[in-house]
């Protein structure tokens, strides 16, 4: 049988892990403070746009539904 040539496994210790898992938050919060947030205003304005968005689509599925059901109905009434 060939030899790999691949490294053996490095043994990960928990000190390792820990370690890992603080430069991960470090990396998040430093990454967080790069991110603009919008103030209340904005924040305001940015959910009436959404609830409006989907009031809009929800009232267009309901419409799309509504009229082919009513579409079925007809069919199968005729077919009936």
């Amino acid at each position: 049988m060939a030899k790999s040539n691949l490294p053996a496994k490095k043994q990960v210790t928990i000190k390792d892990r820990f370690e890992n898992i603080r430069e991960y938050f470090i990396s998040v919060y430093n990454e967080l403070k790069k991110v603009h947030w919008p103030d209340r205003r904005q924040m305001v304005a940015y959910t009436g746009v959404v609830i409006f968005a989907v009031a809009l689509v929800a009232i267009i599925i309901y419409l799309f539904d509504w009229g082919l059901s009513s579409l079925l109905k007809l069919l199968f009434n005729a077919a009936a």
